[in-house]
């Protein structure tokens, strides 16, 4: 009696979209680079798609201007602004995780809490004057 083989493959699955994987491997060389800070971010932001590239820039003008203790810095293939080495606020260009939007995000060390519950990131799809003027607060509000 003649038995059927089975054939399975094995999936290797660890949990990361291959966009994510993408993002570890950059921040790893973001951490070993060599590279001026504002550099790297100015490349990075070089070779994002047009509309998110204006976002990116101007937000590359505006925070010197309104958190002048935030730096440059790369994070995970992100723009960041840091604070004593800690990124405080990131732009993620909608092309970064396949999304129909690009990102403004802060991490904990913005000063932004307020109650149990606060938004970390917010979806933006055109710097408009009114949502510029949105950005200048909350940067001014999570470095202080």
């Amino acid at each position: 009696m003649a038995t059927a083989k089975k054939t399975t493959a094995k999936k290797s699955y660890d949990g990361f979209s291959d966009a994510e994987r993408d993002a570890m491997k950059e921040h790893a060389k973001e951490l070993k680079s060599k590279q001026d800070p504002a550099e790297a971010q100015a490349a990075k932001i070089a070779t994002m798609a047009d509309a998110d590239r204006v976002i990116a820039e101007r937000l590359n003008e505006l925070i010197p201007q309104i958190a002048p203790e935030l730096t440059p810095k790369l994070w995970y293939g992100m723009p960041g602004w840091a604070k004593n080495g800690k990124i405080v606020v990131f732009f993620q260009d909608a092309a970064k995780f396949k999304y129909r939007y690009s990102t403004v995000g802060f991490q904990d060390s913005a000063n932004l809490d307020d109650g149990d519950m606060w938004p970390t990131s917010y979806a933006i799809t055109k710097l408009t004057p009114a949502v510029e003027k949105q950005l200048i607060a909350l940067v001014k509000r999570a470095v202080s």
